[in-house]
């Protein structure tokens, strides 16, 4: 506590409040609580972030007297964590000792599981075995602060260098491979270290003598494993002393345990290049990254920080400040910052590799060797040296610690702040995963009510929830669903027409009540239901929009006409409607020709998929265009889908130029929680239908900000305050213009697309505002990669991907990674001009001039590309 009280007062923090005389209580099955076992150094800058991102979820336990464990009620043989007393954080640094009663249970919980920490040993008995996600154990310490398992690891399953090392084992050595051969790592089993002495010799020969030990002048000779990490237990010998190196690891094999290892290696990099600006005396920089288990379970590099000494002797964690990458690579003597930025980028590939092998690793243990079924690694430090091979730079990977990184990066960022620095990312990652994992512990167990399935486009849904382990109750009108099989409860019921609403809302209800059921929230993601869903969440008094807002923006000609009434605002959001006239007759088209300028877009009121979306020069061609729709398409059974339950009327809309764009918003208790921009390519005019798409927007952030504005000003006109939603708008010169919104979360790819370039799912942050709780998303979210994609047709490319194989060759592709498909139909929907995209087709990019390349030579080597189909002009705006 003192310890604590020290650090908030370095930091120019008010003091802990103790509040413990007056017990916190009301904490339900939806209070968040992220628990920090132990020692509050390393994580003091996460659980002031989390204190600003979710004020009182972050809770430290400094004493194993404050929490308790119970056994689990959801998961026989696991354990509950209960805190009775903690530590919570605030807004602006504020924190208060409380105590908890009932005792609060923990979402999740790490802390100092390192061996050499005086606090390991309550902070790992407490987090063993636990219920809920747990960021590290005792036994999975041990193997990141094992240098021979890290150095196996990271040379075998991430292909990196690591330092020339000959190893002596005793035994089986279970936590390694039976056969552990990967280059410049040599493993030696002894059976009984006594009378090794010859095999000693000849195999200390052999690895003084071999190519990888060239480029080096001397070895070191050091006890390894968990227990010997953080001492200085070494000696160090020219290589020709081959006679006393041996003799050195025979002195230390003597006294080996079962889980140690003897370790014969390399002691400095290789020297600097020829001719490259040197100091007078040889440096060894040792690079410190930190990393964490980000959104879908990926690695991301939060920080590096460096040190800088002498090559002779180790650069030790602790043992000299630590200094940014850039400015030690120019110490170092690398110069131009082209090369510079092209070492961090590989530095950050390396070490994301490194950490996705030891995490995949992890993942195959059994969870007794893991600590607990819930035990995986969050947060860990990767150390590389910087050499030299054949006149380039290297990046060796030393080993693989618990927290020593975490405690350099954290002293780095402190460091930087004292100079005017402003604040990494550091602090907001860890506190974004940490928080992240306990809101998916959270929902796991709910009862979900959802209405509607949707197609084969929606399939992800089902995987979804098992993954996060919703209970699922689906009402859905086809009574032969694919998907009846796939969850908890399967309730038919015919709600296709949607015009009787609220009779289907009370016998949904009536079916509720008749099995039982009680949901903890209520939503839906296919666009003919949202008014159902939102009609049963008020019979229910479950979260969502009212009926009367989702009604607003279902109907598009009556969305844009309650924007123009909405005159206040900055601008209002007036500004951003377009004119509009609902189409029930022909004579509506000859009133509403008067009152909308030609050219003009007619389509479905309540269309879908853009079906039957045509660009009108005159009113004789809006007149045409009605005259065949209302003949085409009068009821579901003639297009289901499209919305057709509610009707066919029309509307005629102004014609809006500019580029289309897609903003998905998740929108809680009316505040912008994320935000995403994609954008359209130039669709087949004079149809509408989609036909290119790349995300991340193309647009500089400004525009993209002028479209997310625009889009949630409309939102929060038309009454939707909670959900996650999709708006289409166009971008022209004079700003953005509402084409419409769609009052669940984005269909086709977007979801997809989101999660891979940048993490968050969209379907999880439904679940998450529908039960009241506001999600944890990236504050500043960043790409991953970029992503373009192209839709393809039943009727432009039915015969170049069924006959001409191109399915199976997308399929293999897929398989290796090389391209994303989303499946939009199970076989040609509709036919002519109110034909829907069967397929979108996407390749990834580190850049989206890439990614348009890779699409656009996919495209042309299956045939999807053609002249009736020109994919290269339906790229052409994402530049």
């Amino acid at each position: 506590y003192e310890l604590l009280q020290n650090a908030l007062c370095q930091e120019g923090l008010p003091p802990t409040l103790d509040c413990s005389a007056e017990p916190r209580t009301g904490f339900g099955p939806l209070d968040m609580t992220v628990c920090i076992l132990g020692s509050p150094t390393a994580f003091l800058p996460v659980l002031l972030e989390g204190g600003t991102r979710c004020p009182g979820a972050m809770v430290l336990c400094l004493s194993p007297t404050w929490a308790s464990r119970v056994p689990s009620e959801t998961s026989p043989g696991s354990w509950s964590l209960l805190l009775s007393r903690g530590v919570s954080f605030k807004v602006g640094g504020h924190s208060a000792l409380e105590t908890f009663v009932p005792p609060r249970r923990a979402n999740y919980v790490t802390g100092t599981f390192a061996p050499a920490d005086p606090e390991g040993g309550w902070v790992g008995e407490l987090a063993r075995d636990l219920d809920c996600p747990t960021g590290g154990s005792v036994p999975l310490t041990h193997r990141l602060e094992d240098p021979l398992v890290t150095r196996w690891v990271l040379a075998a399953r991430a292909n990196l260098p690591v330092p020339p090392t000959l190893a002596f084992v005793l035994g089986a050595r279970g936590d390694l491979p039976a056969e552990p051969e990967v280059p410049r790592v040599r493993l030696v089993r002894l059976e009984d270290p006594q009378g090794q002495e010859s095999l000693v010799q000849e195999e200390v020969g052999a690895f003084l003598r071999g190519t990888a030990m060239e480029p080096y002048s001397q070895v070191v000779v050091r006890p390894a494993g968990w227990r010997w990490r953080g001492t200085d237990t070494r000696s160090t010998h020219r290589k020709e002393e081959g006679a006393a190196v041996a003799q050195a690891v025979g002195a230390w094999l003597r006294g080996l345990k079962e889980e140690d290892s003897v370790l014969l290696d390399s002691a400095c990099p290789v020297p600097r290049p020829p001719g490259s600006p040197a100091p007078r005396l040889p440096v060894a920089l040792r690079i410190c990254t930190l990393v964490c288990r980000s959104w879908g379970d990926r690695p991301q590099l939060c920080q590096v920080a460096c040190a800088v000494g002498r090559a002779e002797s180790p650069v030790r964690h602790g043992a000299a400040l630590p200094q940014s990458l850039d400015s030690s690579l120019q110490q170092w003597g690398v110069v131009a910052p082209s090369q510079r930025q092209a070492l961090a980028t590989r530095l950050r590939e390396a070490t994301e590799a490194a950490t996705a092998a030891l995490l995949a690793t992890e993942a195959e243990l059994s969870p007794q060797q893991r600590g607990g079924t819930r035990a995986r690694t969050d947060i860990l430090g990767v150390d590389f040296l910087l050499a030299c091979e054949d006149d380039a730079l290297e990046l060796v990977a030393l080993a693989t610690n618990s927290q020593r990184c975490l405690e350099t990066c954290v002293l780095a960022e402190a460091m930087g702040r004292a100079v005017g620095e402003p604040p990494g990312d550091l602090p907001r990652l860890l506190a974004e995963a940490m928080l992240h994992r306990a809101q998916c512990h959270l929902v796991e167990g709910k009862d979900i009510l959802l209405i509607g399935a949707g197609g084969v486009s929606k399939s992800f849904v089902w995987e979804a929830a098992r993954d996060y382990g919703l209970r699922i109750h689906l009402v859905e009108s086809d009574p032969e669903h694919f998907a009846a099989g796939l969850v908890e409860t399967f309730l038919p019921y015919d709600s296709r027409e949607h015009r009787r609403d609220e009779e289907h809302a009370e016998r949904v209800l009536e079916l509720l009540r008749s099995r039982g059921l009680r949901p903890h929230a209520c939503l839906s993601y296919w666009d003919d239901c949202v008014v159902l869903a939102a009609l049963v969440c008020q019979g229910l008094g479950l979260r969502g929009c009212s009926p009367a807002a989702v009604r607003v923006a279902k109907q598009k000609s009556r969305t844009h006409q309650h924007l123009q009434r909405c005159r206040r605002g900055r601008p209002p959001p007036a500004a951003f409607a377009v004119p509009c006239r609902r189409l029930q007759s022909h004579g509506d088209v000859e009133r509403a020709a008067g009152s909308v300028p030609f050219p003009a877009v007619a389509k479905l009121e309540f269309g879908a998929g853009a079906v039957g979306v045509r660009l009108v020069e005159d009113a004789g061609q809006c007149h045409a265009h009605a005259a065949r729709l209302w003949r085409d398409l009068r009821d579901d059974d003639d297009h289901p889908g499209i919305g057709l339950g509610w009707g066919n009327a029309m509307l005629l809309m102004e014609y809006v130029p500019g580029t289309e764009h897609d903003v998905d918003l998740v929108v809680f208790d009316g505040r912008l929680v994320g935000a995403w921009v994609s954008d359209n390519g130039p669709t087949r005019v004079p149809a509408f239908l989609e036909t290119a798409a790349c995300l991340p927007s193309c647009l500089p952030a400004d525009r993209q900000a002028q479209l997310v504005r625009a889009a949630l000003q409309c939102c929060r006109a038309c009454g939707l305050r909670d959900g996650v939603f999709n708006v289409e708008l166009k971008l022209g010169p004079g700003g953005p213009r509402l084409l419409e919104i769609n009052p669940r979360m984005g269909g086709f790819y977007l979801r997809d697309w989101i999660r891979e370039v940048y993490g968050p799912d969209l379907l999880l942050a439904a679940v998450l505002v529908a039960l009241g709780v506001p999600p944890v998303l990236p504050a500043r979210p960043s790409p991953r990669a970029h992503l373009a994609g192209v839709m393809c047709l039943g009727s432009e490319h039915g015969a170049a991907l069924g006959g001409g194989g191109g399915m199976e060759a997308l399929r293999e592709l897929q398989g290796r990674g090389l391209v994303r498909l989303n499946r939009l139909f199970e076989e040609v929907a509709g036919d002519g001009e109110y034909e829907e995209p069967l397929l979108s087709v996407a390749c990834d990019g580190a850049t989206r001039a890439e990614a348009c390349v890779r699409l656009l030579g996919l495209c042309q080597a299956l045939g999807i590309d053609s002249p009736r189909y020109p994919v290269e002009h339906f790229l052409s705006h994402f530049k």
